[in-house]
């Protein structure tokens, strides 16, 4: 696994409490609608056309319909856009990546006897980045709330004797201890005490569990900052058949991987009278690395010459996930020694013990009409249930997410999303246009709302080989929360991805 921290050589922890949340499952379960670029132009509206290779992760019959052995690969570049409203604060934030978004190849195998009814046997092999993690968030504004609410929060119940150094005992000594026996609340009640934010009630009493912050109400500047990077990649291998003239049958087995790096910068000033603490540095950094499988099966069924239907399924993904996270927090005095300076960075790596997730199924029904060599207009729906996400541990006798899941299930929905995509051709030229909506998963939209998007495009054939472009774009609206606990302000998030891709293919 790729370390967050390079420079980090000091105590490692297995921790016993890493906290995942709905997000996360989110975060692992939605697929970007990306490939290659005439997929893009059609806003994935594929489910029933066939014949390309992204259109394969939609309907794995689609390998049947290639007439020719072909190879394609496909550069995407990506623009996201973050305008976020917080308190009376408006800021904007634009991250921009370019990479190797899809590469794959098929094989046809022709009917070796005219008497047959298999027409051809297709096998192929695609790549495809089904998620890209790469983005900035920057959110800033005066809120009410403190941070110090946060600390509070996680040491409520921890007793005080845990948060106290011992004679010979350094920071990274008790945060690694705590990691590997009281699990991540208890961490970060300990950065919270040691950093002077917060108190015990009874501070003779070692087994005190009750807190105070020494930042007292009013107003406080927070500034909020995620930084994130990665993917998730998806790599198929295709079977597919055409019987008759007809209908078209596939399989794809997949394996999924995970990267992704999360780094968040929280800033806090106050002048408020009372407050101990004036400025408050909090930075979490978290690497997540995962691996896993499904499977898909699909048909194509030519209703007549002109008209066809596909039907999809895609079993749940099932991942193995390991994580690994570093903390580390500054804060400065209010009063009379505003730069007395206080730094907790204990320089753990915080390796969390692995977990299982399984993310939603997923069924496709699409439709598809070709108006001869001219044009075609094809419509695909898909639905997948959110609050099918489930968080599990190796040791089946745990129930350590047994509350995750229920709240997940009580959170989240069965979502529909909608595809509609058209391509005219003028000779060699093909002209391209989609569109595109998705409903929210969670059930008060309030949390994220609904997806919709457009795409344009445009392709030409050199006979043997196509050159293809596309140029998409998706908005959604949601809230970001700041912590789980304490400090749970949201800010408005208007988000805005463009994608950008270039596709060569040919065939051989």
């Amino acid at each position: 696994m790729k370390k967050i921290l390079s420079t980090m050589i000091a105590v490692f922890a297995i921790c016993i409490g890493n906290a995942q949340d709905i997000t996360d499952g989110l975060r692992y379960s939605t697929d970007a609608n990306s490939g290659t670029a005439r997929f893009n132009a059609l806003s994935g509206a594929f489910g029933a056309l066939g014949g390309d290779f992204s259109a394969i992760g939609i309907n794995p019959a689609g390998g049947a319909v290639f007439i020719k052995s072909a190879a394609a690969g496909t550069i995407s570049g990506m623009d996201t856009d973050n305008s976020s409203t917080y308190f009376n604060g408006k800021t904007k934030s634009i991250d921009t990546d370019v990479n190797l978004n899809q590469a794959g190849a098929i094989f046809i195998i022709k009917k070796q006897s005219e008497n047959s009814k298999l027409n051809k046997i297709s096998v192929g092999f695609n790549y495809q980045t089904t998620q890209n993690y790469n983005n900035e968030l920057f959110i800033k504004g005066s809120g009410n709330t403190s941070i110090g609410e946060f600390f509070r929060n996680q040491a409520e119940g921890v007793s005080l004797e845990l948060l106290q150094l011992q004679s010979g005992e350094s920071i990274s000594d008790l945060y690694a201890y705590l990691g590997e026996n009281e699990g991540t609340s208890a961490q970060n009640a300990f950065l919270g005490y040691q950093g002077f934010i917060i108190d015990p009630i009874d501070s003779e009493d070692p087994f005190n569990t009750q807190y105070y912050s020494n930042i007292v109400s009013g107003n406080f500047d927070q500034e909020y900052l995620i930084l994130s990077e990665g993917g998730n990649n998806k790599f198929s291998i295709n079977v597919a058949a055409q019987v008759n003239d007809k209908f078209y049958f596939g399989i794809n087995l997949n394996t999924h991987t995970i990267d992704y790096q999360q780094r968040t910068l929280f800033y806090e000033d106050n002048s408020n009278e009372g407050s101990s603490i004036g400025q408050v540095i909090y930075e979490n950094n978290l690497g997540v690395d995962g691996i896993g499988f499904s499977a898909q099966i699909g048909a194509i069924v030519k209703i007549k010459n002109n008209f066809r239907v596909g039907l999809s399924l895609e079993s749940p993904t099932w991942y193995s996930i390991s994580e690994e996270a570093a903390q580390y927090l500054e804060t400065r005095s209010l009063g009379f020694n505003p730069e007395l300076v206080t730094r907790i960075d204990p320089r753990v790596l915080n390796i969390y013990e692995n977990y299982n997730l399984s993310t939603p199924g997923k069924v496709t029904a699409s439709a598809a009409y070709i108006f001869g060599t001219q044009a075609l207009i094809s419509f695909d729906y898909s639905f997948k249930d959110f609050g099918s996400i489930d968080f599990d541990t190796f040791n089946y006798d745990s129930n350590d997410f047994n509350e995750l899941n229920n709240s997940i299930e009580d959170t989240l929905k069965g979502a529909s999303s909608f595809r509609l995509g058209g391509e005219y051709r003028i000779n060699q030229l093909s002209l391209r246009a989609g569109l595109r909506y998705e409903e929210s998963p969670y059930k008060k939209k309030e949390t994220s709302g609904d997806l919709s998007g457009f795409s344009l495009g445009f392709g030409y054939n050199f006979g043997n080989y196509n050159l293809d472009l596309s140029y998409a774009r998706a908005e959604q609206e949601r809230k970001q929360q700041l912590y789980a606990t304490g400090l749970t302000d949201s800010a408005s998030i208007d988000s805005t991805l463009s994608t950008i891709a270039l596709t060569f293919g040919f065939t051989f």
